[in-house]
């Protein structure tokens, strides 16, 4: 199983995959994974198969597995890195020993109906399809032994799917504007005053017995009481303007109580990120999705510094700096330019503030009515002293 998604993780509690056998095979048993429930093998009186189920459903198996029961790419607790972070973690393998199959390409057939949760919904898969077979070579590198057949299934994700709301928002704020747009009202969710559980306040002095109690429960979110309600904040903030360069803070906050975050990432749109000069504490790729085009970046944590976003609290969030260069011929601070254009946390899109009521430059014209107001009280002023001198 193969990750190629760029900036999108399966998280734990892992992925799991299930099928349905065109006949009545049956699974002997399993090197790096297990089915979730063996069915009735009621039939056989010796040998019991591992699973006799039509419609099995496979998971990885956990960290620590004994070696026996392992093989390469398995037993990560069905946790796979995004491709674009971490190509050598996005791997996963398993492997079955089918019965009642067929002994050639022509008897064996192929399983239908393929489901694919990591951990939610959100997957949908194609139907298997017989390609080239695969090639083994031999530890030697001296010798290569073929599959009698290959399948490949294609799952591909949709947001819409897997949650009716969005996760995240972005805020924004600048040194040249005092105004803070904070995520727009109810942008994940509203907060309902009827149901005190829908979220936690985080001043309540039952904060601690609240989030131990359901803390084991489910996956779904339990967040901090805000405006927006989202599990996910991004918050973008123009620091600083040099002569030839510019600089932003990004801070990444965590409202979810049930939800720890590791090897998070972030992709930025921002027409200006083809000149990064320097990130702090930040990892930094650039992705380009589009030929000729380099305006989106993916982040991502440290290791063992900021790989890991805790839960809601006070270690719930990261930050770093971003210097660039400017482009003379695009750079400016007005009208919103110096925001980004698109924000994803760990694939998800992030809803962006109205552009309306992004902070902008302050009026020219009204710094202009200002300074001749200056002027005039100070000359005002200037007459007043040389009258009672005189």
């Amino acid at each position: 199983m193969y990750n190629f998604q760029q900036y999108r993780h399966i998280q734990a509690p892992g992925w799991s995959l299930g099928w349905t056998w065109a006949k009545k095979e049956v699974i002997w048993n399993m090197m790096g994974a297990q089915t979730t429930e063996q069915g009735d093998c009621s039939k056989f009186k010796a040998g019991i198969p591992h699973c006799c189920k039509k419609d099995p459903t496979v998971v990885d198996l956990l960290p620590g597995t004994p070696y026996n029961q392992q093989i390469a790419n398995c037993c990560k607790g069905g946790v796979l890195n995004s491709w674009g972070q971490d190509p050598s973690n996005a791997v996963s393998s398993f492997q079955i020993s089918v019965g009642s199959a067929g002994t050639t390409n022509k008897t064996v057939k192929m399983p239908k109906n393929f489901t694919l949760k990591a951990p939610g919904p959100g997957y949908t898969c194609g139907p298997a399809k017989v390609v080239k077979p695969t090639v083994f070579i031999t530890n030697d590198k001296r010798r290569t032994t073929q599959a009698m057949m290959t399948w490949n299934i294609t799952c591909t994700y949709s947001q819409f799917l897997a949650q009716k709301a969005p996760s995240c928002c972005v805020s924004l704020s600048s040194f040249y504007n005092d105004t803070v747009v904070n995520c727009p009202t109810c942008t994940c969710g509203c907060r309902n005053k009827t149901e005190p559980g829908s979220c936690v306040d985080p001043n309540s002095p039952h904060l601690a017995s609240v989030v131990s109690a359901s803390g084991k429960t489910a996956n779904t979110p339990l967040v901090q009481c805000t405006s927006h309600m989202c599990p996910i904040r991004v918050h973008w903030h123009v620091k600083l303007n040099y002569k030839e360069y510019w600089r932003v803070k990004i801070t990444i906050t965590n409202f979810n109580y049930r939800m720890n975050y590791s090897q998070w990432n972030l992709v930025v749109q921002h027409p200006n990120l083809d000149n990064i000069t320097q990130l702090f504490s930040f990892n930094y790729k650039s992705l380009n999705p589009y030929e000729g085009l380099n305006d989106t970046s993916m982040l991502w944590g440290v290791k063992f510094y900021n790989d890991f976003l805790s839960s809601a609290g006070s270690l719930g969030n990261v930050q770093s700096e971003i210097l660039l260069r400017k482009d003379k011929s695009t750079f400016t601070f007005d009208k919103g330019w110096a925001f980004p254009r698109r924000i994803y946390f760990n694939g998800d899109n992030c809803v962006m503030p109205p552009p309306d009521a992004y902070p902008w430059l302050p009026n020219a014209s009204s710094k202009l009515v200002f300074s001749l107001l200056s002027t005039v009280i100070a000359t005002l002023a200037s007459l007043l002293i040389l009258l009672n001198q005189s």
